[in-house]
């Protein structure tokens, strides 16, 4: 068996070679994906991300969902507690910034941060998932991390959906878990979304 970091080599070389075309029909069919659910889409504040790295294009479901008028909240890097993230209101007018890992972001601001528990979905970047829906990021932690509260919240069928995005070629058989992994309510992919039984 792969060790983690051997799987996040294979998964990034994998998604790194995919070409230009099919970069861009894998974005547009994973937008399709995801709106073609209806429990997802009557929802209203959704958290997303700015693809890095050769991951699947977000820009085209950024764009349907802001068409759609729902709000949307990019992550930012916690300016006070390392390791964490937090979620900002965004706009595409808004000023963005470059944090230490090169990746844009909104300009901190912090009347516009949402509290993780009140996002309806969390859609998360990933480097590889599995048919149990475990996903596995890039090693940071970041969103183990964040997302680690919701496991005590008294109410889980109020808490966000979170949801992998990923192109067809990050699937994994089985994925080595360690016990901070947060597994996902949801993968989508532009071939299929799979949703997972909550244990």
């Amino acid at each position: 068996m792969l060790s983690r970091q051997q799987l996040r080599t294979e998964m990034r070389q994998r998604r790194q070679a995919l070409s230009a075309a099919t970069q861009h029909s894998a974005a547009l069919a994973l937008c399709q994906q995801v709106l073609s659910q209806p429990d997802i889409m009557c929802q209203q504040h959704f958290a997303l991300y700015l693809s890095n790295d050769a991951e699947i294009n977000t820009s085209p479901l950024i764009n349907a969902l802001l068409n759609a008028n729902k709000q949307l909240y990019l992550p930012v890097l916690h300016p006070f507690v390392s390791g964490y993230l937090l979620f900002q209101h965004y706009l595409p007018s808004m000023p963005m910034r470059t944090n230490k890992f090169g990746i844009a972001e909104p300009a901190w601001h912090c009347q516009h941060i949402k509290p993780v528990a009140e996002l309806d979905v969390i859609f998360t970047p990933l480097v590889a998932f599995d048919d149990r829906g475990q996903r596995l990021g890039m090693g940071g932690g970041f969103y183990d991390r964040t997302l680690a509260p919701l496991n005590h919240l008294a109410a889980p069928a109020r808490t966000p959906q979170l949801i992998g995005l990923a192109h067809n070629c990050q699937q994994w058989p089985e994925l080595p878990i360690a016990p901070w992994d947060q597994p996902m309510a949801a993968i989508a992919t532009p071939s299929h979304f799979w949703r997972f039984n909550a244990d």
